[in-house]
């Protein structure tokens, strides 16, 4: 899903919270053990979490569907 206005990104940001900014990209993170040896791991306030990253690209954010709540 295209999302290409900053207004509505950051109504999906807010209602997910498992999304947060960083900078302009955004980071869809959750908690799991297996971040440990993922390269997509990433340690939290001291929990493992599996991240992936949105970037902003020239025509906005590719989000996934499932991110959009």
């Amino acid at each position: 899903m295209l999302i290409s206005s900053l207004d509505k990104m950051e109504q999906i940001v807010k209602r997910n919270r498992n999304l947060e900014w960083d900078s302009w990209d955004v980071v869809f993170s959750y908690p799991s053990e297996k971040g440990r040896t993922s390269k997509f791991g990433a340690r939290v306030k001291d929990v493992w979490h599996l991240q992936r990253r949105i970037p902003l690209t020239e025509e906005g954010w590719h989000i996934p569907q499932k991110y959009v709540r």
